[in-house]
């Protein structure tokens, strides 16, 4: 049994324009708006999510999470949940 091949990443991880990243008070957290609902998202996914605009790259996503958390070797983190977001429709 082979391993599915998961798309690429895209070297500017952008949100989709289908959904809106917002932080909810009454929540007191970062949900993702979309016409059918929301995805209410845990702080590590918001932050990664917070930094998808287009703009910059992902090695830089990478090491201002790296720093922010003050811990190393999270790019296999940012990945999986950039992947999912792929997979979900979340970014472009």
């Amino acid at each position: 049994m082979t391993e599915a091949v998961k798309p690429a990443l895209p070297d500017c991880p952008r949100l989709s324009r289908l959904f809106r990243l917002q932080f909810e008070p009454v929540q007191q957290a970062w949900v993702l708006l979309y016409p059918e609902g929301m995805v209410q998202l845990n702080p590590s996914a918001a932050e990664i999510l917070r930094r998808c605009d287009g703009q910059r790259p992902l090695d830089d996503i990478v090491l201002e999470l790296q720093t922010l958390f003050a811990i190393d070797g999270i790019r296999p983190q940012v990945e999986a949940l950039l992947q999912e977001g792929q997979r979900r429709g979340w970014i472009d």
